[in-house]
Parts: structure tokens; sequence; C-alpha cells
């Protein structure tokens, strides 16, 4: 019998396998599996799970007729198969099923229901209206894996003091390199949790991961340094989204969570009737939260200072902003190397856009000095070369 003709069966995207996983593995603690509806709405009331602070419920409600009509007569004990991609890929000893409100629960997620919002939508989109709750095994090797290599790491390097900075590197900009050297000051070991989402924003995440490690492997004491792939989903959003960052920091093993100063979650919050900081909740979860200088390129100094420290005005500053740097790039420009070393730019620009160049060896031959020897080139090489005429100074 396949899968869609069993009314035994949940199908669940990758999305939600993930999710699932996490909490499996205890990486989103004090959460250890799905709230009952008595759990759910006592934790979206109050915002705190087990004596610490989680911002909203944690349930199933997977969207599809298919799924609708399966979880209405799912049963007391009933063992359930879930499916991804149709496979296998665990199952859930049926608890209790409820219905929900998809839209409330979008609010207690975004603090909005605007679905005009495309993060929003989307995410109510994958919402169905009943949830299920119950004990569930799932198979995710890659959480599990990464775990098993952090802790291995700890291990063998005897790290006491861990930090942790969750990372877009879209682009890797100077400005980053320089809050990574900053942490490894005062870090045995800085965990970098590379942003990895499941949309198609930003570039691809292998092009990001692999100039990650060309930084980490060239550029930093390697074993002080580990990078994991975070899959962050729709679940870590909005002003929630540094309460749940603080808690996988923690749960992984860090003691500090370096964070920007323009994190959206930062402002004030409304909660048990008064006017709250994020600090506020975030001083229950045991896990230090150091706020990271803002650095600019100034050209008076002619280095990377931080606004604290630059006496010039902000007309000297060049800010690293992600937008207009990936505009350059996804224009075909290759950016200054004040603003990205040049070569993860390389890399990015022969990734981005492969075979370019009509003839590329005859383009290199006739602009970039060599040997004298005849050698071939690829487009990586060619723009390192191509950053260093950018940077000769003796006729501008």
């Amino acid at each position: 019998m396949s899968f869609s003709k069993r009314n035994d069966t949940l199908y669940i995207d990758t999305e939600a396998l993930s999710t699932l996983a996490l909490i499996q593995e205890g990486l989103l603690y004090p959460v250890t599996g799905l709230m009952n509806q008595k759990e759910a709405k006592e934790v979206d009331e109050s915002r705190r799970f087990k004596g610490l602070p989680f911002p909203f419920s944690f349930t199933l409600s997977p969207r599809g007729k298919r799924n609708e009509e399966n979880i209405k007569q799912f049963k007391k004990g009933q063992k359930v198969t879930l499916i991804n991609n149709n496979k296998e890929v665990g199952y859930i000893i049926v608890e209790e099923v409820f219905p929900i409100d998809p839209k409330e629960r979008i609010f207690n997620i975004y603090g909005t229901k605007d679905l005009s919002i495309p993060a929003v939508n989307r995410a109510y989109k994958r919402l169905g209206n009943w949830a299920v709750s119950g004990k569930y095994h799932v198979e995710y090797p890659l959480i599990k894996k990464t775990k098993q290599a952090l802790k291995l790491h700890i291990e063998q390097t005897g790290a006491q003091k861990i930090s942790a900075i969750m990372l877009g590197a879209n682009p890797l900009t100077r400005a980053q390199e320089r809050v990574i050297r900053d942490a490894l000051t005062f870090s045995d070991l800085l965990i970098i949790f590379l942003i990895k989402p499941f949309t198609k924003e930003g570039m691809d995440y292998e092009i990001r991961k692999h100039t990650l490690d060309t930084f980490v492997s060239n550029y930093l004491p390697s074993k002080k340094v580990i990078v994991i792939p975070f899959e962050n989903s729709y679940i870590f959003a909005g002003y929630n989204e540094l309460i749940l960052d603080a808690l996988v920091a923690k749960n992984y093993g860090a003691h500090n969570l370096i964070v920007g100063k323009n994190h959206r979650a930062l402002g004030m919050v409304y909660a048990q009737g008064k006017e709250n900081t994020i600090f506020d909740t975030l001083k229950d979860i045991g896990i230090n939260i150091i706020l990271n200088q803002e650095y600019v390129y100034c050209n008076v100094c002619r280095t990377l200072v931080t606004t604290e420290t630059c006496p010039h005005g902000q007309h000297h500053h060049i800010h690293y902003h992600s937008a207009p740097i990936m505009e350059l790039i996804n224009s075909g420009i290759l950016p200054p190397s004040i603003l990205v070393r040049k070569e993860i730019s390389a890399y990015i620009m022969a990734s981005l856009f492969p075979n370019r160049f009509k003839n590329l060896q005859q383009t290199y031959d006739m602009l970039i000095p060599g040997s004298g020897l005849l050698e071939d080139k690829n487009e990586e090489e060619f723009y390192i070369k191509l950053m260093k005429l950018y940077q000769t100074t003796s006729l501008t």
C-alpha cells in the first residue's frame, strides 16, 4: 500500500523535520517534545515553559487535505508514521489531537497577522488547522552529527570558555572577520552557526560555507573555531529569534552569545504588564549576551574602527551592509577589498558567473603580469590578480 492510501501517516516538510530533530537532540531545552493543548495554551500566554523563557508553543500542525483527514481520525496511543519527500522518517505515538488557529499561531511567532509580509505569509501557508501531540522519533542525521562533532571537538581541545555567533556570511565581510577575531580574544572556542535557510534567499549555502572555511583555515587558529550549519526554520523569527538563538547556543555548550547591536530583537517588549528589554528575558537562560561593536572603515583613519572610537564624522565612514555589497556582486562587479577579502570575492564571482569570459587565458595574459611561463589560469585566479590591479595606486 502506498503512503497516500494510508490513514496512519502524517506528511511533513523538511523544515518541520529539521525542527523536530532540533528538539529531539535537546537543543531547544526546556522543550523536549510536542506540547499538548494545555501546555500550548499556557506557553502562549506566559511565554515560559518549565521555568525558562520560551516565546510560543511548540506544536506540529502540518497543512494539507490528506493530513487534516488523517489527524481527525487519530486515536490516543496510535503509532503514526511521519513521511518526508515520500520517505518514512519517523513516527509519533498520539497523545492528543486538538484544533489550532493558524493566524493566532502566526501572531504568537511574528507578533503580527499581516500576511502581506512574505515571511509571515510563507509560514502561514505551512500551517494546518489541527495539531497532534505525543512522543516522537525522527531520523535526521545532520543535526545529530553536528552535535556529536562539536562535543568531540570540545573534548579534544579541552575548551573551557566557549562563545557562539549566528552568522549569515552573505557575504563574509571584513567587519565580520573583525568580530570573529575579537571573539577569539576571550574564547577558547568559537562556534560559528552558519545560517542555512530553507528558502532561496541570498547566496547558496555551499558558497558561503566555502568562503567561511577559507577564512578560518588560512587566517585563524583553526582549532579555536568550528563551523556548524544552522537550519533556522520559520520559528526563528522576529523578536523571538534571539531567545531561541540563546537557547540553541546554550544547549550546544556555549557560555557567550555574540550579537550585533542592530539585531532586531534588542528593542523593548511588553510582557507581564510592564515594559522589558530582551535582556530581562534572556537572563534566566544562563548564557551571557555580548554586544559586538559596529565596525566601519574610516577614510581618514584608513583602517577598520568602531563608531565609538573614531573621532571623524559619519561622512568619513564606509559601513558594511550586506545588501549593497551583494548588489555589486550580483551585478558582476568585484567588491573592493576593504569590503570583502579578495580570495573570498574571487571564489564568489567565479561561482556565480562561471565561464563569463570568451577567452579567459588570452584576457589573463594581456592584462596580468606573469612569470613568463605559459600556465593555464582559472577564473578565481584571474579575479585575485585583477584585484591587485585595482589596488595599484601609482597612477591614481
